[in-house]
Parts: structure tokens; sequence; C-alpha cells
């Protein structure tokens, strides 16, 4: 297992610093951040926290995952690596012009 974990099913009301304490006994921890959008500055109900050692990582994903928090059920899995979304763009595979 990795160092970085997957934080799913948020509470709107979740900041970085709760979800940094939530995880902390764990061990050291290099990141805790709660991703928002970038329109309206949001939580969109997940985040990541990102442990300096392996074990702490794997111990705080088997404890914590379906524990509360701030009142929801969370998930914590092994953060997986950002899929290439290709160029995005209009789709279709048609030339617009």
């Amino acid at each position: 297992m990795g160092n970085k974990l997957f934080v799913g099913n948020l509470s709107w009301d979740t900041t970085d610093d709760r979800l940094h304490q939530a995880f902390s006994e764990f061990g050291e921890i290099s990141e805790a951040k709660v991703i928002t959008d970038r329109d309206t500055g949001r939580s969109r109900g997940f985040g990541f926290v990102t442990f300096t050692d392996d074990s702490a990582a794997e111990k705080a994903s088997s404890v914590l995952d379906g524990s509360d928090l701030d009142g929801r059920t969370i998930r914590v899995n092994e953060a997986q690596p950002r899929r290439d979304r290709g160029n995005g763009g209009y789709g279709g595979g048609r030339d617009r012009w």
C-alpha cells in the first residue's frame, strides 16, 4: 500500500485541518487536503491524506474506513494514480469547422 489515501463521503463542512486532525493519531502527515470546486469553493465531498510512512497509512485506512467523521460515514482507500482523460474538448470525433 502507498502512503497517500483517498477519503470519500466527506461532510461539506470538513476542512483540511479537521481531516488532518482525524488522521494524525496514526502517524506523521505531510498533507491533508479537502478537494474543492474551483468555481464555488465548496467541498466536492472527498479529499486526500498523505502520510510520511506507508504503515501509518495502512493502519489509518483499516481503522477509519467506515467510521464517522463530522456526521458522515467516510470511505478510506489507497489513492489511485490519476488517469489521463485525453484531450477533452468537444467529443464526437467530428471536425466542428
